[in-house]
């Protein structure tokens, strides 16, 4: 803590400084203070970039972002931008979170052979290490404001809460418009968002709000990702704060089924519900085992409901994959790369290289299409699709399969690894904690994006919770 001067005398031999804990400060130490006070204040000032990246986490679609795979995110750009406005806290976190923080130099490293024998594409090399970054600041960012600089957390909560409160209300807006054909507000919508997903005629499946999210799919990232670790957090410090989170993320969750945002948000919730139930029940104490198998009967009975009612999900139920276009195409687009790495043995040790998916996918192509055509499946789709993505233009839809096509399962291993060491470094195994671990993990399946909070906030957050202990 910097401490500030009271009073100023002048001697003959020097000016010095009475301190307000009583001390003589020589005129050099205040200067020195000084300096350091107005090197305070720049931090502070610069807190205003971390509000402003909470206020924008559910942002992540617009054509205001910076592209990454399928997505626009802003939020994690602000983070790099507040750490490096408060370098002087880095030392701090490096010792808390080193093998973290080192991670970029670690996959850059490892992605040089697959550089060698497949190429450098520079764009693609650019979104996809910059995505670790970004992942790595928003780690980074949450130690120094929380940790470091003592923020006061309540505040945060408010402003996530604020922000997916009016994701939502656009959400409701956007559906409202839909309904109404209220072609002004549709048309605007159109051009903000850079895959724009409400006119009828999209070609990822219009005619459905998508709030701010770069895809109606992304909302149980946020929800579940993001919102109910943080109700996880809060729960044990502030009960009003724990249940706002509660209700935001039931009305967010039912309110986009009920306006038809999509089709993973059901599965997502389903998914969610169970997590829930199995770390709230004492499964030990009879009671509480009654209630939770109640609790897991009615999820279950919600998940058919869920399933009848949805016209997509049925499709898949009768038809199989190919019963909807999204769900075909997701396992499309993780087909081609990984039918890659057999093409080249070596890559399934570190991968292709950072930004080297498309190479992958080139060399997985024809194997893919084969099994496709061996499963009974249309290939047309998928065949012309390998042969026209680009090096910048193609992505998963998977984090695990980019992840281990640009890593290797050295990459992927070692990330993984390096999670639940952190975790039991501090201690912080519990049934909880291992059902957080096991959403996240549930969650990148159809997500690609490395810089999204979901990762970061699960490795800071198990070491700050008793609960979770």
């Amino acid at each position: 803590m910097i401490t500030q001067p009271s009073a100023t005398a002048t001697t003959a031999d020097s000016t010095v400084t009475a301190a307000s804990d009583g001390a003589i400060m020589p005129r050099h130490d205040l200067d020195r203070q000084h300096s350091n006070a107005t090197a305070t204040t720049a931090a502070s000032r610069s807190d205003i970039l971390f509000f402003a990246a909470l206020a924008l986490l559910p942002v992540d679609g617009t054509v205001v972002g910076f592209y990454q795979p399928f997505w626009t995110p802003i939020s994690p750009w602000l983070f790099v931008a507040y750490c490096l406005c408060n370098w002087r806290y880095l030392r701090e976190t490096f010792r808390h979170y080193a093998a973290f923080l080192m991670l970029p130099v670690a996959l850059a490293a490892l992605s040089i052979p697959g550089w060698l024998a497949f190429g450098f594409h520079r764009m693609a090399v650019v979104m996809s290490l910059t995505g670790v970054l970004g992942a790595v600041a928003t780690l980074a960012a949450v130690h120094i404001a929380v940790d470091c600089k003592g923020l006061p957390w309540r505040r945060m909560v408010r402003v996530v809460l604020a922000a997916y409160w009016f994701a939502f209300a656009v959400g409701v807006l956007q559906w409202v418009a839909l309904r109404l054909q209220v072609d002004t507000v549709v048309d605007y919508f159109t051009q903000l968002m850079a895959r724009d997903y409400l006119p009828a005629d999209s070609p990822w499946g219009g005619n459905r709000p998508q709030f701010l999210f770069a895809e109606p799919s992304y909302i149980g990232m946020h929800l579940f990702g993001i919102l109910l670790p943080l109700f996880w957090l809060a729960r044990p410090r502030d009960a009003v704060l724990a249940k706002r989170l509660r209700d935001l993320i039931v009305v967010f969750a039912a309110g986009s089924m009920l306006m038809g945002a999509g089709t993973r948000i059901v599965l997502d919730t389903v998914v969610a519900m169970v997590v829930v139930i199995v770390a709230q029940v004492r499964w030990r104490d009879a009671s509480h085992r009654r209630h939770g198998l109640l609790a897991l009967a009615g999820t279950a009975v919600f998940a058919v409901v869920g399933v009848f009612a949805n016209s997509r999900l049925s499709s898949i139920l009768d038809h199989g994959a190919e019963g909807d276009g999204s769900f075909f195409a997701r396992i499309c687009q993780s087909l081609g790369p990984l039918c890659g790495l057999p093409e080249h043995p070596w890559t399934l040790i570190c991968g292709y290289g950072a930004g080297n998916i498309i190479e992958a996918t080139h060399a997985g192509a024809g194997r893919a299409v084969g099994l496709l055509n061996a499963w009974g499946m249309n290939s047309t789709g998928p065949a012309n699709w390998y042969a026209t993505k680009t090096a910048d233009t193609m992505f998963t839809m998977s984090g695990y399969t980019s992840f281990l096509t640009e890593f290797g399962l050295v990459g992927l291993c070692g990330l993984v690894a390096l999670v639940l060491w952190h975790i039991a470094r501090h201690h912080a195994w519990s049934k909880q904690t291992v059902c957080w671990l096991l959403l996240v993990a549930y969650l990148y399946v159809q997500f690609e994006g490395y810089a999204f909070a979901a990762i970061p906030l699960l490795v800071w957050g198990v070491t700050h919770d008793e609960r979770l202990r």
